[in-house]
């Protein structure tokens, strides 16, 4: 009761100023105060009088409990044109305005702990500030439930890596490592990651912009310390690409049976979707998500971001060091691609006996075998309908000296950041000697193909199309039969409607 009398009292009071202005503007001027002034008077009364006025509509929510939307602020007034300034002697001084920005300083996509003492975060920069300018980074850790007084922040410098190779765009992805000189949270307290982003100049040489960014906030009870010794919970990990189009359902299909089969129970997949995965796809994920191969990163906000292939490199890299401790073996590569190992005369060969045998290293690449993705046999005419994609896709790019894309698969731990063919940021050896060991096949363009892609028919086993010779090679095509068997063995018969 006392607020609303007080809200009617200051209502009255605001018309009474109101009327006397009324009266007093048709006194003479030589008399008072003139109408101009008495308005100007009155706006700053108003003013006062709505200030005061919300105050007490807050008061009145809190009793009453209506909502009250808070006041709106305007946003800060435009600088004004620049005027040129006559010096004397011919000398004109012009000025520069700026307005607005055309990349930010950073776009935090994730961080995440590599230890006691070191993390990892994930963003996209600007990439003109990062090719012309200098800019830093600076990390620093809050503990929970302490004062600065009673604990000053710790703090180190951050260590930026550039892992797109200078594929970026407007964006460029940045990790950064902060690695500091002594544990930080390693009692099980929480704390907060701080990253303080500044620019030193590189969009304006007047100023240093440094933004505070709270990159991790770690829960007091969280940290697992044995997590980061322990042996990882799968022996291999797939970390996608951003898939993205109109994507076949049946070639994502093939696709997922076949490498569940050949990485085994211990494995796992991490799909990004950046508009890829519609509805028919997850349909065909749907399956193996339910069995836990599988799962779905909903990646799509990062279109409003303009860097090198739907972010590609930022994605895998979140990957990397969001699944850094639970996975023996980590591998990068396409949905348009398989993994193969070739049957050897004397050992028993299987995924496992090949990175057994490159242990020693922290990365292995792996060779490409180019496929077409539209010549196939003229005798398969009547069933290409009914065929899976390698199947039916069966002839190989000849040439000799062409140089091609290399993939390839990591020990994660020992490494800090990673790009599309290979990682420039390890600790330890890296082999590209794995020729007859493992490979890969590569059916170019297939993914996004929502038809038979046999649009090129030949009775013959060596063939030229495009001034590019091709010959048969039906590697892959024996290995269809088992594969159909297993993915029936897994999820049953769910798929086998499913649309190309």
């Amino acid at each position: 009761m006392f607020v609303r009398a007080e809200l009617k009292l200051l209502i009255a009071a605001l018309l009474l100023v109101c009327s006397l202005v009324t009266v007093l503007q048709f006194i003479p001027s030589r008399f008072f105060l003139s109408g101009l002034e008495l308005n100007a008077c009155v706006s700053t009364v108003s003013i006062t009088v709505n200030s005061t006025a919300s105050e007490v509509l807050q008061g009145m929510d809190a009793v009453v409990g209506v909502a009250v939307a808070p006041p709106q602020l305007l946003p800060p007034p435009n600088p004004s044109p620049p005027t040129p300034q006559h010096e004397g002697g011919g000398i004109i001084k012009r000025a520069f305005n700026p307005y607005g920005a055309a990349a930010y300083n950073f776009v935090l996509m994730s961080a995440y702990r590599g230890g006691l003492t070191t993390f990892a975060v994930v963003g996209l920069a600007s990439k003109p500030l990062h090719v012309f300018g200098n800019p830093s980074y600076q990390c620093q850790w809050l503990p929970h439930h302490t004062t600065t007084a009673q604990q000053p922040p710790i703090t180190t410098t951050g260590y930026k890596i550039l892992p797109d190779w200078g594929y970026g765009r407007v964006y460029t992805v940045v990790v950064v490592n902060c690695t500091f000189p002594s544990p930080v949270g390693h009692d099980g307290s929480g704390g907060k990651l701080i990253l303080h982003a500044s620019t030193n100049g590189g969009g304006d040489r007047n100023s240093n912009l440094t933004d505070r960014i709270e990159a991790l906030n770690e829960a007091p009870g969280s940290l697992n310390p044995s997590y980061y010794t322990s042996p990882p919970k799968y022996d291999y990990l797939y970390c996608g690409s951003s898939l993205y189009g109109n994507l076949s359902p049946q070639r994502i299909r093939e696709w997922m049976a076949y490498h569940v089969r050949l990485f085994g129970e211990r494995s796992h997949f991490v799909i990004h979707d950046a508009g890829g995965v519609h509805p028919a796809v997850m349909e065909v994920l749907k399956p193996w998500m339910e069995k836990g191969y599988v799962t779905l990163n909903d990646i799509r906000q990062e279109e409003r971001f303009d860097g090198y292939y739907h972010n590609q490199f930022l994605v895998i890299n979140d990957c990397l060091h969001r699944y850094r401790f639970d996975a023996r073996w980590m591998f990068f590569f396409d949905v348009d691609e398989f993994i193969y190992v070739p049957r050897r005369r004397k050992t028993k060969s299987s995924l496992k006996s090949v990175t057994d045998s490159l242990s020693e290293y922290t990365q292995f690449t792996i060779e490409q075998i180019t496929m077409s993705d539209k010549l196939c046999l003229s005798n398969d005419t009547r069933k290409t309908s009914r065929q899976w994609g390698f199947e039916k896709l069966v002839f190989k790019d000849a040439r000799r000296g062409v140089r091609r894309d290399r993939k390839y698969a990591v020990q994660p731990r020992a490494v800090f950041a990673t790009g599309v063919h290979m990682s420039q940021n390890t600790a330890g050896k890296t082999t590209h000697k794995t020729e007859g060991r493992i490979k890969y096949f590569h059916y170019h363009g297939s993914i996004a193909v929502r038809q038979d892609p046999c649009r090129n028919l030949v009775n013959t086993t060596s063939v030229n199309l495009d001034r590019i010779p091709f010959v048969l090679d039906t590697t892959m095509r024996r290995l269809t039969g088992s594969i159909k068997k297993f993915e029936l063995k897994m999820i049953g018969p769910r798929l086998r409607t499913t649309p190309q």
